[in-house]
């Protein structure tokens, strides 16, 4: 017979706690988002606060893009060619490439990197003025604190993480080149028309889809982490941390079901 204060009741007790604070988390993060989806098309609209925000995800993004996105075509390139010489098929070398950035690496890089600096960025700004009662304030003043720092945000993400994927898949292209020009002299426009030889409308739309999902997974898990953050400055930290680890694992999650829906309709 065991007493109530043992180590195996202490461990259930712990046990049965993490599992009811798991599925609670769930809930939370269920009625976050749908909420979200009922005010994200309703007045007001703050279009100006998207704006800003827009510049904040995008523009101060743009140098990290730029450079991992051309470095990836130039290593992807140099990895892909010993292969295909092997072949006696290095003239299929472009097509490959624009496959494999435009297709997969061009969305899933640049969720990467947004998932690290954006959504690190948006936990630890709302998590500080949760921590703060900036919050609380904001709902004091007659404003909607939900529509005005999460909607704005997650509309944000949504825009431009799109299009700085499109932006790193032509980077990522443009260092493809420069490495294949350097060993085989071809022109500009040969290069990029056998890249976009194999690409279909079904290729691209189902690129785009893929990083308009990876923005709102970034922008409504960041979001959430700030908005529930606690314990002060080192439940700030823990909101970023929680921001940049959830929104990753739930980008490769996406990318392979969405993969897998786009293969589904190219069999169709």
């Amino acid at each position: 017979m065991q007493l109530s204060g043992s180590p195996n009741t202490s461990k259930k007790y712990l046990f049965s706690k993490g599992v009811d604070e798991f599925f609670s988390d769930i809930n939370k993060a269920y009625l976050f988002t749908i909420t979200f989806f009922k005010q994200a098309l309703t007045r007001p609209f703050h279009f100006r606060e998207i704006i800003n925000q827009s510049f904040e995800v995008g523009l101060k993004s743009l140098s990290l893009i730029t450079l991992t996105g051309f470095i990836i075509g130039v290593v992807f390139t140099k990895q892909s060619r010993p292969s295909l010489e092997s072949f006696g098929a290095t003239s299929w070398l472009p097509s490959l490439i624009g496959i494999a950035i435009v297709k997969a690496l061009g969305p899933l890089v640049t969720a990467l990197i947004c998932s690290g600096k954006v959504g690190s960025s948006i936990g630890a700004e709302l998590g500080s003025m949760k921590v703060t009662e900036q919050i609380d304030a904001m709902e004091v003043s007659a404003i909607n604190p939900f529509k005005y720092l999460v909607v704005t945000r997650v509309w944000a993400t949504m825009i431009m993480i799109p299009i700085l994927s499109l932006y790193c898949s032509f980077v990522g292209l443009l260092g493809s080149y420069v490495n294949v020009h350097s060993e085989e002299a071809t022109s500009f426009i040969n290069f990029y028309k056998n890249a976009f030889s194999t690409i279909t409308f079904t290729d691209l739309f189902s690129s785009v889809i893929k990083s308009i999902v990876f923005g709102f997974t970034i922008g409504i898990v960041g979001c959430y982490k700030g908005f529930h953050a606690t314990q002060g400055t080192r439940g700030v930290g823990r909101a970023a941390n929680q921001a940049v680890v959830l929104s990753m694992f739930l980008v490769f999650i996406e990318e392979i079901v969405i993969v897998q829906i786009a293969n589904w309709f190219r069999n169709y």
